[in-house]
């Protein structure tokens, strides 16, 4: 293990932060904190190199040129490393883990995003553990993915949400099995692992902001509501609906003002509200109000993997029809091809 070098980005969140009166701040001697930490356990870690944003940030306030900085930092070292474990808020944590995994199709060396649910500082803290975890498996030579490593497990990047903002294990994958669980040993699901490609074919286009807007259903949603998104002209939105991916259809007006979005060019995607779910359309007679409109139901997609994986398919300059067809094809694990 002491063999490997692993590049440590630390980008913000609470990992990284301090008590000040006026609340939690980013740490200012982080790289020292950082080191007294691990010099204690330097004999069971790899090397590593430490690369910090000079202005942390607080995950809740990331964008997707946020996703691209990530991506840009791993390319620009990736020869020089043998893997990357980039310290993140929890937040939106999932979001850049699925966006990465886009941007970094075809991975020979793991790439871990972790974080903690409580500073390093403070009494109690996770940090230390979701950190060395997360050092040791990267350090392996099975994984070739994007992965979250927090409370002991780890997670396909663009399989996994937050569940959580109380419980230490704030982060779970419904609709994928753990790629491994850490215990008194490392128990690996190599079953559910990506294969080793046989080439990287990173894609780093730059991401815009409000291409893709959600919509959740609720009941009584009024259409304003739903004309007010539309008007801000996105290029995609996800209609997040119940159950199998069910909306509203007794209103003939949302069926026309869907239609209408979709013959100019607006991508409609349908996921659902349900964690665990499986989106089919026309599972349930509410889902004929999506006929005529184009709408792609994103099968077992997390929200987070869709809304990346829009902004990337957009990014590489796809027209409308091409990323419909684009958003079902599996790019990097993060859907179930039935």
């Amino acid at each position: 293990m002491r063999d490997k070098n692993i590049c440590l980005i630390y980008t913000g969140g609470t990992i990284g932060m301090e008590r000040t009166a006026q609340g939690y701040a980013p740490m200012r001697h982080f790289a020292m904190v950082l080191s007294q930490l691990l010099r204690e356990h330097s004999n069971s870690l790899p090397q590593y190199t430490l690369r910090q944003f000079e202005a942390p940030i607080d995950s809740t306030n990331a964008t997707p040129e946020d996703w691209c900085r990530i991506a840009h930092d791993i390319a620009s070292c990736y020869q020089q490393h043998d893997a990357f474990v980039v310290l993140h808020g929890t937040d939106t944590m999932a979001y850049t883990a699925a966006a990465l995994s886009f941007m970094l199709r075809g991975l020979r060396k793991p790439v871990i995003l972790t974080g903690s649910q409580i500073p390093m500082l403070e009494l109690r803290s996770d940090a230390p553990q979701n950190l060395i975890g997360a050092m040791q498996l990267a350090a392996r030579d099975d994984i070739h993915e994007v992965a979250i490593y927090f409370s002991q497990r780890l997670l396909r990047g663009n399989r996994a949400t937050k569940l959580s903002a109380q419980r230490l294990d704030a982060f779970d994958s419904p609709n994928y099995p753990k790629l491994a669980e850490v215990g008194i040993e490392v128990a690996m699901n190599s079953a559910a692992l990506l294969p080793c490609p046989d080439r990287e074919c990173f894609e780093l286009p730059s991401y815009a902001c409000g291409q893709v807007v959600p919509l959740r259903f609720v009941p009584g949603l009024p259409l304003q509501a739903v004309q007010a998104l539309l008007d801000l002209d996105p290029k995609a939105l996800i209609l997040q609906g119940h159950g199998a991916g069910n909306v509203p259809d007794r209103d003939p007006a949302l069926r026309e003002m869907l239609r209408a979005a979709s013959e100019r060019g607006v991508v409609l995607a349908c996921g659902s509200q349900a964690p665990q779910a499986s989106v089919q359309l026309h599972a349930y007679a509410t889902g004929s109000v999506l006929d005529g409109a184009k709408v792609v139901g994103t099968a077992d997609m997390t929200f987070e993997a869709t809304f990346a994986k829009l902004h990337h398919l957009f990014a590489l300059g796809l027209t409308a029809d091409e990323v419909r067809l684009a958003l079902l094809r599996d790019l990097s694990g993060e859907l179930t091809i039935r």
